[in-house]
């Protein structure tokens, strides 16, 4: 049933790679198709995108969010934070197991870590802020980080560029781009989670050709 959807990926025809990924609606066709495109994930930004637009639309994130967390506010952040990390860490992802599996794991530890922050009262380290904090600080600071943004689709560069460079509320974000405020918070979430899984990349790569 992943036919199709491996086809599209491998064309490069990410309009065709998105509808065969939306048509596999059964448990076990969706299993499939998530753990297809983790696994060509670190090789194909096409596959990257759909895996996130995937775990994010469908709600899977945020379920394992939601029942982790008593305050319910904080669902929509730590659901970010898990976007970015699964971006970020999509190249430890063995194929052992369901992807729902490690994607739980992760969750599990962003639910751990904003926990902590919140119960902290003295200032955090740099290197311990939230996932999404911390990419948000560095879109707009970092030209190698802006680079990796003007890779992104049109759909998810607009948002973030708005956001993250420009500092506008989500709100007016939607106002100017003429989509709904749900639509825009989810579309900077998955833009953050592809600038981040690009920059592990760049890192990876040059650690390769370092080491």
């Amino acid at each position: 049933m992943t036919g199709d959807l491996q086809r599209a990926l491998s064309e490069g025809n990410i309009a065709a790679a998105r509808r065969a990924a939306a048509q596999l609606n059964e448990p076990g066709d969706a299993d499939d198709a998530l753990a297809l495109l983790a696994q060509l994930a670190p090789q194909s930004p096409h596959a990257l995108e759909l895996l996130i637009e995937t775990l994010d639309a469908t709600g899977v994130v945020r379920r394992f969010a939601s029942g982790a967390l008593l305050d319910k506010s904080a669902v929509d952040d730590v659901s970010q934070d898990a976007l970015i990390s699964i971006a970020e860490s999509v190249r430890t992802f063995d194929g052992r197991g369901k992807v729902t599996t490690w994607v739980h794991s992760i969750v599990r530890r962003r639910v751990v870590d904003h926990l902590r922050r919140q119960r902290d009262s003295a200032p955090l380290p740099d290197d311990a802020a939230a996932p999404a904090a911390r990419m948000s600080s560095m879109i707009a600071t970092r030209a190698t980080v802006q680079d990796a943004l003007a890779d992104l689709p049109e759909l998810y560069r607009r948002p973030v560029t708005l956001r993250d460079l420009e500092g506008r509320p989500y709100a007016e974000i939607a106002e100017t781009l003429g989509r709904s405020l749900g639509t825009v918070k989810s579309q900077v979430s998955r833009g953050r989670a592809m600038v981040a899984a690009r920059l592990q990349e760049s890192s990876d790569a040059g650690g390769s050709e370092g080491g």
